[in-house]
């Protein structure tokens, strides 16, 4: 699966259970396309009902605490969201970071607990505008990773990084093609250095504004294995128009 693209879909705090019809073509559509491997991470009240919805798509949580259980009003654990039906699950999206004033050391700890009760990791980092501006996109980038990345045995097999630019997330601004190209180049290196060898193998997806009229272009630049799809994801239509490109790529 590894050297496969990847495209994921957050459908952040959206969706009822008339959603789940968008699940199913999404995963009726994706059987149709084998080159890509397709997920999405429906919010928590949805996971059981979409895993038991799906044949062939990976379903994902889009947080989870990172204690076990305890006094934690309205937090979900990761052994919840793997009991639930979760294949994997979404840390350190800029959201939770910026909004709930998550640090790198909590976003570690985080992906240490998804680990540990068996789900696989997809791991965000990227810059503000402003960080971008000053001309520290790689090196805020890098610290996330180096704060941010797991640690216990067999985390990189585990892992996957989704760079998402804070500044284009919902905002319909996407960098430029060497923009994505030098980061993900960078963030390669970062792996590679924190985790030897096996760091070339971690899957890199970019997430941003990624809709179908764009995802040929992001996804043939080199190191991005796929794309973290936010709005586009929330209807089979737009979200296998991104996953047809990616096997459109494939193909050729």
């Amino acid at each position: 699966m590894a050297s496969l693209p990847y495209i994921v879909g957050n459908w952040k705090m959206n969706g009822t259970r008339a959603s789940l019809s968008e699940a199913r073509a999404i995963d009726r559509g994706a059987a149709r396309l084998p080159k890509v491997q397709v997920a999405i991470a429906p919010p928590a009240t949805l996971l059981h009902r979409t895993r038991e919805a799906v044949e062939l798509i990976g379903i994902g949580g889009q947080d989870c605490h990172a204690k076990d259980s305890g006094a934690f009003t309205g937090d979900i654990s990761a052994a919840m969201l793997k009991d639930a039906g979760a294949d994997f699950t979404i840390v350190g999206h800029s959201e939770r970071r910026t909004l709930h004033a998550e640090t790198d050391a909590d976003v570690r700890a985080k992906a240490e607990a998804a680990l540990g009760a068996g789900l696989a990791v997809i791991l965000c980092v990227g810059e503000t505008e402003g960080e971008r501006d000053a001309g520290n996109a790689e090196s805020v980038v890098g610290g996330q990773l180096e704060g941010s990345c797991p640690h216990s045995d067999g985390a990189v097999d585990k892992l996957t990084v989704a760079y998402e630019p804070v500044w284009a997330i919902g905002t319909g601004r996407v960098p430029s093609v060497d923009d994505v190209a030098a980061m993900h180049k960078a963030i390669r290196a970062k792996l590679v250095s924190i985790y030897g060898e096996a760091g070339a193998g971690v899957r890199i997806l970019y997430g941003g504004s990624v809709k179908a009229e764009n995802a040929s272009e992001l996804l043939s630049i080199r190191d991005v294995g796929g794309a973290l799809v936010g709005g586009a994801s929330l209807t089979a239509e737009s979200f296998l128009a991104i996953v047809g490109a990616a096997a459109a790529l494939e193909d050729n």
